[in-house]
């Protein structure tokens, strides 16, 4: 995308070694930021929560980014270089997010990437990260959004008496910025959330 006379924002993607996480990071690639943009690539650090999805099997997994070669080769380069996280790849651990960070220098080389991570502190995550957003000065927030059995079949706003609001929908409502709720399908197209706009049908 050409940057033109666009001024640069702050794009916070919410990192997790987690499908949903990836597909966040791949929508902000092809969709969101801008060459004169810098991506902030956030993680909260919860000691009581245990990632069971190795890193390493998640770009292999996902599909690569749209008409880009460099997005295709995002998807090779992370599933290479992360095989290590937790996947027994037998060649050392990489941090998933420094990961993250190396496979958008490969979908955008003159990207500003600056890596995050921040405490709970006893908190929820939800309340950190719109902290985090506003004191960083975020102007667009892209999170993961897990597909639930609730949300599928009733819907979001139906659902949320059922479960209650999770991280991507508090964000959505409570957040000062716009903040985009992704959801990578089969097809390889997107379904997004934000205050305006529902179940937003995308083809990647």
């Amino acid at each position: 995308m050409a940057c033109g006379s666009t001024p640069a924002r702050k794009v916070m993607v919410v990192a997790d070694p987690c499908r949903e996480s990836a597909a966040a990071l791949q929508y902000a690639l092809s969709h969101v930021v801008l060459e004169n943009d810098t991506l902030i690539l956030l993680h909260v650090e919860n000691p009581n929560s245990a990632w069971r999805i190795p890193f390493g099997t998640i770009f292999r997994k996902a599909q690569s980014l749209p008409a880009s070669a460099g997005a295709a080769s995002m998807s090779s380069s992370s599933s290479s270089s992360s095989e290590g996280f937790g996947g027994g790849g037998g060649g050392g651990t990489i941090d998933f997010l420094e990961a993250m960070k190396q496979a958008c220098g490969i979908a955008q080389p003159r990207l500003k990437v600056r890596v995050q991570r921040a405490e709970m502190d006893g908190k929820d995550k939800a309340s950190v990260l719109l902290a985090q957003s506003k004191s960083h000065g975020v102007d667009v927030i892209v999170i993961g959004q897990r597909t639930t059995l609730s949300n599928a079949i009733l819907g979001p706003k139906r659902s949320r008496s059922l479960r209650g609001l999770d991280t991507a929908e508090y964000l959505i409502e409570n957040s000062k910025c716009t903040c985009v709720g992704v959801q990578r399908k089969a097809n390889g197209g997107y379904l997004l959330n934000s205050k305006t706009h529902k179940n937003f049908w995308l083809l990647a």
